[in-house]
Parts: C-alpha cells; sequence; structure tokens
C-alpha cells in the first residue's frame, strides 16, 4: 500500500513538470513584433558645373627631324676621318677629307689653262697695236696719193692710186682681224676660268662637310677606305649618318573617327615612358590622309630636345583633347543608365529615389556632361543602381571623389 502511493506521487511529480515544460515551450512560440528594416545606403555625387573634355590618347614615336647618309660628291680616299657615333657636330663642321689626287692635277691643269689664255691675249693684243700701226701708215700715203690726183689730174698714175687703196683696204681688215683673234682668246679665257671653277668645285667636295646641326648616328668607313661619288650608279656607299636630334619629329596614328577633330595647333600632353617626362605640346603637321591599311591618319608633333635627353626610337603617350568646354554640368560616368534614352537615378530633398531622363554632350574619361535634365546640387545615384526602385527610400552618403573615379574606371572596363 505504501510502494503504490509513493508511485502514484512520483506520476504526479512528473505529469506536473510536463504540463510546466509544454505550457512554458508555448509561451515561448507565441509571435512578436518585427522590428523595422534599416534604408539601404547609396552612394551620391553631386552634379556641379568644371571643365570637362574628350580626351584621346594614342601611342607615339619619336623620330629625328632629319636623318641622312652623308656621301662624297667625288671619288677617292679617305685621308681623314674627324668624327664616330654619338659626336655632336655643328653645320659646315669638317666630318672627314678624300684624298683625290687626279681631282687636284686637274686643278692645277686649269689654273696653267687659265695663265696660257691669258699671255695668248696678252700677244694678240700687241698684234693689234702691230697691225695697227702698218694701217695708219697704208692709210695715210694712200690718203696722200688721193689728194693729189685730186688737186692736179694725172699728176698720179691710176694703177698706183689703185695699188694703195688696196694696200689700204688690206691693212683694215688685218686690224679687224687681230681684233677678233683679241675676242675669241678673251671668249677662251672665260671657258678657261669656267673649267677652273669647275675642278676648284670639285675639289672643294673632297672635303665631307655637316650639312646642318646634328647627331652622328652611324660611321660606314674609316682612314683609307676607298668612297665612290654619291652619283655613281650602283655604289651608295655612305662615310656617316648624320640625324638632327636637337628637335624630334613625334609621330602617331589618330584614328578615323577622331581625324575631323585635330587641327595645326591643337594642344596635346606627352608622356614619355621612358623617362617619365610629361610636358605640352602642339599639332604641328598631319597627312590630311587616311590610310586604307590602318584606317588612321599620321600626325606629328615638333618636340624641343636641345640636351639630347630624348633619343629618336622613344616611345610616348600623346593625349588631345578633342573637345572640351567650361562651365559644364559634370558628374560620374558612372551614373549615367545608357539605353534608349539615357537617365539617371538622383535623391531629392526627402531622400526618395528618382529616375530621371538627361540628355548627354562631351564624354570625358570617368565624367559626363549633361546638357539638360539635371540642375547643379543634383544628387545622383552611382552605385548599386539596378536594385533601386523609383520611391524607394534610402539614407545617401557622398562618394569621396576616388571612389567615383574608381567606379567610373570599372563600369568603363565593365562595357
Amino acid at each position: 500500500m505504501r510502494s503504490k502511493r509513493l508511485v502514484l506521487i512520483l506520476t504526479c511529480i512528473l505529469a506536473a513538470l510536463v504540463v510546466i515544460y509544454v505550457v512554458h515551450r508555448h509561451r515561448g512560440a507565441e509571435p512578436t513584433a518585427e522590428a523595422p528594416l534599416p534604408l539601404p545606403t547609396v552612394s551620391v555625387a553631386t552634379a556641379h558645373s568644371g571643365f570637362i573634355a574628350n580626351q584621346l590618347t594614342v601611342a607615339g614615336i619619336f623620330q629625328a627631324f632629319q636623318e641622312i647618309d652623308v656621301h662624297g660628291k667625288v671619288s677617292g680616299y679617305i685621308r681623314h676621318i674627324y668624327v664616330d657615333i654619338g659626336d655632336r657636330v655643328r653645320q659646315g663642321q669638317t666630318l672627314a677629307v678624300l684624298e683625290v689626287p687626279e681631282l687636284q692635277a686637274q686643278v692645277a691643269g686649269a689654273q696653267a689653262g687659265i695663265s696660257q689664255t691669258q699671255q695668248n691675249i696678252i700677244r694678240l693684243q700687241n698684234e693689234v697695236a702691230r697691225e695697227q700701226a702698218g694701217y695708219a701708215a697704208v692709210h695715210a700715203n694712200y690718203v696722200r696719193l688721193k689728194q693729189a690726183s685730186d688737186q692736179q689730174p694725172g699728176l698720179v698714175a691710176a694703177q698706183e692710186l689703185d695699188d694703195a687703196l688696196a694696200k689700204d683696204r688690206s691693212a683694215a681688215s688685218q686690224v679687224d682681224a687681230a681684233k677678233s683673234a683679241v675676242a675669241a682668246a678673251q671668249g677662251q679665257l672665260g671657258v678657261s676660268r669656267a673649267e677652273n671653277l669647275r675642278v676648284s668645285s670639285m675639289a672643294q667636295y673632297a672635303t665631307i662637310t655637316a650639312p646642318y646641326n646634328g647627331v652622328v648616328t652611324m660611321r660606314y668607313a674609316d682612314t683609307g677606305s676607298l668612297i665612290p661619288a654619291g652619283t655613281a650608279e650602283g655604289l651608295n656607299q655612305a662615310v656617316v649618318r648624320l640625324a638632327q636630334s636637337d628637335v624630334l619629329r613625334l609621330r602617331m596614328p589618330v584614328p578615323e573617327r577622331d581625324v575631323p577633330f585635330v587641327h595645326v595647333g591643337s594642344v596635346v600632353t606627352v608622356h614619355v615612358q621612358a623617362t617619365g617626362q610629361q610636358f605640352p605640346g602642339t599639332v604641328v603637321r598631319f597627312t590630311r590622309d587616311v590610310s586604307n591599311a590602318t584606317r588612321t591618319m599620321m600626325t606629328e608633333v615638333d618636340v624641343p630636345n636641345p640636351a639630347l635627353t630624348l633619343t629618336p626610337g622613344m616611345y610616348a603617350d600623346v593625349t588631345f583633347n578633342l573637345e572640351q568646354k567650361n562651365g559644364a554640368l559634370i558628374i560620374p560616368a558612372s551614373a549615367v543608365m545608357q539605353g534608349d534614352q539615357p537617365s539617371v537615378m538622383l535623391v531629392d530633398a526627402n531622400n526618395r529615389v528618382q529616375k530621371r531622363p538627361v540628355d548627354l554632350g562631351i564624354a570625358g574619361a570617368n565624367q559626363q556632361e549633361v546638357a539638360s535634365g539635371l540642375h547643379p546640387g543634383d544628387r545622383v545615384i552611382i552605385g548599386g543602381i539596378s536594385t533601386l526602385q523609383p520611391g524607394q527610400q534610402v539614407t545617401p552618403q557622398e562618394a569621396s571623389s576616388k571612389l567615383t573615379e574608381f567606379q567610373s574606371a570599372n563600369q568603363k572596363g565593365g562595357k
């Protein structure tokens, strides 16, 4: 009897514990009021007025402003060569001297020809004087006989008078012939002097000089080398190669679509990768012809290089401002949603999202001009646009300039 009572007590206690457990579990499962969700945070940038440019960056290569192979005008052996690769030379500086013995003989012969002709002229001039003296005597004799015959007809025989007249005319002819010989000799003197000038000029070509200021980039010959005349067909051995490097041509190809924006005087920014230099430049010339092969137009910028810090063959990045504008309304390029009608998402004064169509202007590297649709001070959303809906309330957070540029670059890279 006592054991039965104990079992009954234990059963009651166990039942009470089960009831307490079920009651507590039921109370814990009752629904509670939901806490409000936080508003999404969006990055915004403020539309502002400023300068914007549509830029084009192309790779260019430096080339010497002029570069030639210096030849000899005459053929000869190199007696002296005064320059080597890397030497800077001035215009008119002697580069090499050729040994041309036969040319020196030709100069001596031409000078001797001038002396001989001059002596011949002196001899012929003396002949003229002698002939003139003989003519004067003969003519005076004829004049006297003529006067006597006129005063007393028959005093002088007609035959004698005719002989005197013939001698007078013959003497006059001899004078004219002597004068013609002098004139011919003087003409020959001109020919001799021209020949002397020719061979002397050729002799001067034996000294090879620099045609302009430059740098010797190659040396083809040494002392004793036989250099053929530069005009000889099939023989084109030069003495040195000379490049004008104090001014360089920076050549770069401009794509066909950007050709209308390139003009003489267009300002560019040049960045030299090898040296780290960056400096402005201006377009000096372009071909005005688009290549059929590459669909680009070759464009040149002249770059002063007095210290020769830049070397032909170096590459440079050249940036053109194809279009530019001051006072443009600018937003980050990543804020623009492309489509049939470009649009942006912006945050209004109540921190609610609005979608607004816009008209675009100049497109910069990381910025975009808005021609209409926005006002200065409007806050445009630059990230997570696809997850937002018009009318949705958000928490705006001003994006830093570095973050804006990073997002713009990522968006452009994704395109």
